[in-house]
């Protein structure tokens, strides 16, 4: 009895099984695990983005990417902060139920609260049409992602109660979101936001130039309608994407968003 006893106290004594401290699918990383320095300004988890509210899927401001994107982030953010600069993300793996959000967006004439600062001279109902939203989307993929340059002095994220000014406006007039000048805002979806545009100015000009440079360096391809997008050339995953929600990380002080 006494020897029996033994054993059951020392069950007791010894450590619970090690259990998965990701909810993610196989393959996906929290990109704040492999790289927290990298700043993230999430979008599409509240309510500064083209649609003024938070976006179907995203619980929580968290870039989500398949392990090789994420990686690939971190070696240009290296390079980068030889230079005082670091990347900031926002939007990396979208569910495909935020698409369809998106989509039943578009149809939808009286909402467009979000028309002056994101696209003052586009119709909602073209978006689609003209490339700046597709469905089904390759961030649905996990291996592109939206982003941009700040300098590490002004890495705070923004604050994002600012007037609404359009996205278009040139720098130090529109939404302040601490980036070198890219020429337009994120997410701007205008012809201004065309890579190779020349009339946003010589110096934004050459700030899209250095970040394509900087990604197509660690295996990423540019988008030519949007100078913020790429997307990782040999993703691992090719079919239509997945549809899990975007939690927050184990490793995060994120509050979930409802």
């Amino acid at each position: 009895m006494l020897i029996r006893a033994g054993l059951v106290l020392m069950t007791m004594m010894l450590p619970a099984p090690a259990l998965s401290s990701s909810p993610l699918p196989r393959g996906f990383v929290y990109l704040r695990d492999i790289d927290p320095t990298i700043v993230q300004d999430i979008r599409y988890a509240g309510s500064h983005n083209f649609v003024g509210r938070p976006i179907r899927g995203y619980l929580a401001a968290e870039c989500i990417l398949r392990e090789a994107a994420a990686m690939a982030l971190q070696t240009v953010q290296r390079n980068l902060a030889k230079k005082k600069l670091s990347l900031i993300v926002w939007d990396c793996y979208r569910p495909k139920r935020a698409v369809d959000d998106f989509l039943q967006w578009s149809k939808d004439s009286t909402r467009s609260e979000m028309q002056t600062e994101f696209y003052p001279r586009t119709d909602k109902k073209q978006l689609f049409a003209l490339g700046f939203l597709t469905k089904p989307s390759a961030h649905s993929r996990g291996s592109t992602v939206d982003l941009g340059i700040v300098p590490i002095a002004s890495a705070p994220l923004p604050d994002p109660i600012q007037s609404i000014k359009a996205c278009t406006a040139p720098k130090g007039e529109r939404f302040e979101d601490g980036t070198i000048d890219f020429g337009t805002g994120y997410d701007c979806f205008d012809a201004l936001g065309k890579t190779s545009n020349t009339l946003v100015g010589a110096i934004a000009l050459h700030n899209r130039q250095t970040l394509k440079s900087y990604l197509k360096g660690a295996g990423f391809r540019p988008y030519a309608k949007e100078w913020w997008h790429f997307e990782l050339f040999n993703e691992p995953f090719n079919g239509h994407g997945f549809d899990f929600e975007v939690s927050a990380s184990p490793s995060s002080n994120e509050t979930p968003a409802r």
